[in-house]
Formats: C-alpha cells, sequence, structure tokens
C-alpha cells in the first residue's frame, strides 16, 4: 500500500467515513492516478479538471457520479495533501443535479411481486421487509433476529445511514410473515444471512439480484432497483394519512424536506381528483352565442 494511500484511508477513520465512502473515495483518487499514470501529488490543476471533462464528455458519468468522484478529490487533495480549501473548491465545484421524483409501485403491483414474483420463502420475506418497514438495501441485509420487537411492534435498525439508531414499523402481517419464514429456514446471528456463509449477512449484490428477478417473474416495469420499495412504503403511507414527522422518523431522516419528496402525486391519484373546473356550476353556451 502506498504512503498517500494510507494517510487518505486513515483521515477517512479518523472522520468515521463507512466503509463504503472509504471504499467509494480510495478508488476515485485510484482512477484518476491511473488516468494519467502518475502519482496523484503530482497531477496539476488543470489536469483535474481536464479529468473531470473526460469523465463528462467521454465517460458520460451522470452529475451524482461526477459529484462522488469530485467529493472525493477534494477531500483528497484539502485534507491529505494540505491544498488550500478556496484552491481545491475552484478546481473542484459541485455540479447541480437534476431533481428526480421517485418512483414507487401500486398496490396490485406489489401484490403480484411478494406472490407471482417470489416463489421462495426467503426472497418473499426479504423483500416484504424493505417494503414493510422501508429500510434501506443495506439497513435490510444487517437486521438480525433481536432487531424485531415483536410486542412493541418496532424494528430497531442499528447504525442505519449516518450511523444512527432508529425504529420503525413491524406491521402485524409483516410479523406473521417473518415467523413462517423462522420456521421454513431457522435464521441464526442474521435474519437474511449469505447463502455462501451463514454466519455473514447477504451481501448488497444478492439482495439487489432478490429484486430485480422478482420483479422480473411479476413482469413489472423497472422502478429504478430496490430502493423503489422504500419509496413505496413513504408514499403509501403518506398518501393513507400518516403524519409526514412520524414517517420521516420511521425512515431516518435528518430533514424533513427529504421526507416530503414523497408528497409527489402519484398518476393513479391524479386520475381520480376533479380539477378546480369542476367546482364551478357553468352551463353549456347556447348555439347562438357560439357563432
Amino acid at each position: 500500500m502506498s504512503k498517500l494511500r494510507q494517510q487518505l484511508i486513515q483521515e477517512l477513520v479518523l472522520r468515521d467515513c463507512s466503509p463504503r465512502t472509504q471504499e467509494a473515495y480510495v478508488s476515485a483518487v485510484y482512477q484518476l492516478a491511473k488516468y494519467y499514470r502518475r502519482s496523484p501529488d503530482q497531477i496539476s490543476d488543470h489536469e483535474i479538471r481536464e479529468y473531470l471533462l473526460y469523465l463528462a464528455q467521454t465517460r458520460k458519468l451522470a452529475a451524482s457520479s461526477r459529484n462522488q468522484v469530485t467529493s472525493a478529490l477534494r477531500f483528497f487533495y484539502t485534507n491529505v495533501l494540505a491544498r488550500p480549501v478556496d484552491q481545491v473548491s475552484r478546481v473542484l465545484p459541485r455540479l447541480r443535479q437534476a431533481v428526480k421524483r421517485p418512483q414507487v409501485f401500486a398496490i396490485t403491483e406489489l401484490e403480484r411481486l411478494f406472490t407471482r414474483g417470489c416463489p421462495y420463502p426467503r426472497d418473499r420475506a426479504f423483500l416484504m421487509t424493505v417494503y414493510g418497514a422501508g429500510l434501506r438495501l443495506n439497513e435490510a441485509c444487517h437486521l438480525k433476529p433481536e432487531h424485531l420487537l415483536s410486542e412493541r411492534c418496532q424494528i430497531r435498525i442499528v447504525e442505519g445511514k449516518g450511523k444512527k439508531d432508529r425504529y420503525t414499523l413491524l406491521s402485524p402481517r409483516l410479523l406473521q410473515e417473518l415467523r413462517s419464514y423462522w420456521k421454513w429456514c431457522r435464521p441464526k446471528e442474521w435474519l437474511f444471512a449469505s447463502s455462501a456463509d451463514p454466519t455473514k449477512p447477504m451481501v448488497d449484490a444478492t439482495a439487489q439480484r432478490i429484486f430485480n428477478k422478482a420483479v422480473e417473474r411479476a413482469g413489472l416495469p423497472d422502478k429504478g432497483g430496490i430502493h423503489s420499495l422504500r419509496h413505496s412504503f413513504a408514499t403509501h403511507l403518506l398518501e393513507a394519512g400518516v403524519e409526514i414527522t412520524l414517517v420521516q422518523r420511521m425512515l431516518g431522516h435528518s430533514s424533513l424536506s427529504t421526507t416530503a419528496t414523497y408528497l409527489h402525486v402519484r398518476q393513479e391519484r391524479l386520475s381520480q381528483i376533479g380539477g378546480p373546473l369542476e367546482l364551478l356550476k357553468l352551463s353549456p353556451l347556447a348555439q347562438e352565442e357560439q357563432r
């Protein structure tokens, strides 16, 4: 391991960054060095900007992906190489990302997903847990049986995003499904363990593959990956009249504005709403008036 890489990892550890953040930041710096075939401390400001243009114009990376690279390089050049913050900010600007509304499944689509799409007990229980509790993918993979507080109808999420603990919903229907799954599979340390090594949790790639196959079997449209189940959880609760602050706490959002994203109106709901003209009592024009 090079000295600079070691220093970068140490700085990330000191700031208590998650393993996934560490991996992403180290990879971004490595890719820059690989592109120029030189150590990153020997790459000029002009070359860094040219690299960002390459990612945008040649690689055609999305703004979110380029922002992640920008964040990684900002961190490296500021905290490891100690370049002035103003200089780094000027060389590595952040991008304004397009606002995209989350896509959600209709109730009838979810019924097909959990029946036709899930012929195996583990797959069905896992996807129903992600939707029924509004979990992030990694949170669902790291659930343990002791996190299910059946008497309180709650699931305890340990060290979710931002390393924050929280509680979310454990509905009677989900509890029934998980009890059936437990009788079938008898999970031990992890509620959803890795097939290759039961002492470890299910890996994210396996969970995403379970979802993709279920969507394919059910003949459903692509809604943007397994995270669409979390979007559906939030949207359906808000449509059912659950207070937005309660939904915010269950999702683990720090800002209410993040939860407010789910106040978007689905097309199915729009078709049920009459426009404001429906409130007016207007008679049609007579034929003579139309001439």
